[in-house]
């Protein structure tokens, strides 16, 4: 039987840097048999691990035509340090994909909305990609992309790409604008930029994830422009240990993030997140 929790080992192929302290890691598995078979949806995450120091859930950004994993670390604990001392051609260790991705098939010809603050961006970048590659299949795209800066904000390369969706928008926004605005960002949180959007919730879906005082704000706003519950979805993040809904650290009520999400919607994540 296969070890679920033991890692394979992947090679570093290549790092791309997003801000002072965000890369983007290109990982392939060593064994041809894993790197050939993979695959992955949307909202889906990898365990990824040091050995001696930890493991650590990390979202999935993209995979590219060569099945390059990427995926997108902010260096913010001692696993992620660990990470960031590694280099191209360096070793990981790697299990996955793990939990439920975004609702890309149910959500089929409904207008979709993104919201996403800072890092939430990156779990969100494979819908974008998939709504690009399919656009026929939905309607009207709108995303919402905020951060503390606009230096803070990632993949900030594909925004012209994003701007150029045929029948879409997308609204750039930071807390703040120390220096230069090259993504002519406005200044204010996301839900700031509400009153600009097209997008009517009588056939839209929206799709969230970020911190979840933001997620939580922004479905509260949602909900007093005519969304319902249901037409909402957000993705959680919680201290994720096996990623198998093994040993309950991710339990959040009733539900583990690693294993019924981290992907939920949001009439049945609503009772046990805490209220405004």
């Amino acid at each position: 039987m296969i070890n679920k929790y033991c890692p394979e080992i992947a090679v570093i192929k290549d790092i791309k840097n997003e801000t002072y302290n965000t890369n983007t890691y290109f990982l392939e598995y060593s064994d041809n048999k894993l790197k050939n078979k993979f695959t992955w949806k949307p909202g889906q995450f990898m365990m990824l691990s040091i050995l001696g120091v930890g493991e650590s859930a990390i979202s999935i950004s993209k995979v590219d035509k060569n099945n390059l994993i990427n995926t997108t670390i902010r260096n913010v604990g001692n696993v992620t340090n660990s990470i960031f001392s590694l280099k191209k051609g360096d070793y990981i260790g790697m299990r996955g994909p793990y939990g439920l991705g975004w609702p890309l098939k149910e959500i089929r010809g409904k207008d979709i909305l993104i919201v996403a603050g800072g890092m939430g961006m990156a779990p969100l970048r494979g819908v974008i990609n998939h709504i690009i590659d399919n656009r026929k299949d939905y309607g009207y795209f709108e995303i919402i992309y905020g951060a503390k800066t606009p230096e803070d904000m990632i993949f900030k390369y594909d925004f012209e790409k994003w701007k150029k969706i045929t029948k879409s928008t997308i609204h750039l926004t930071a807390d703040e604008i120390p220096g230069e605005n090259p993504f002519e960002c406005q200044t204010g949180l996301v839900t700031s930029c509400f009153p600009l959007m097209k997008i009517h919730h009588r056939n839209a879906t929206a799709l969230i994830c970020g911190p979840e005082i933001m997620m939580r704000y922004v479905a509260k706003c949602l909900e007093t422009i005519g969304f319902s519950d249901k037409q909402i979805y957000l993705s959680l993040e919680r201290r994720m240990k096996c990623g198998i809904g093994k040993c309950g650290h991710c339990q959040i009520g009733l539900k583990y993030v690693c294993k019924d999400g981290p992907v939920f919607n949001f009439s049945k994540i609503k009772p046990f997140i805490r209220p405004l």
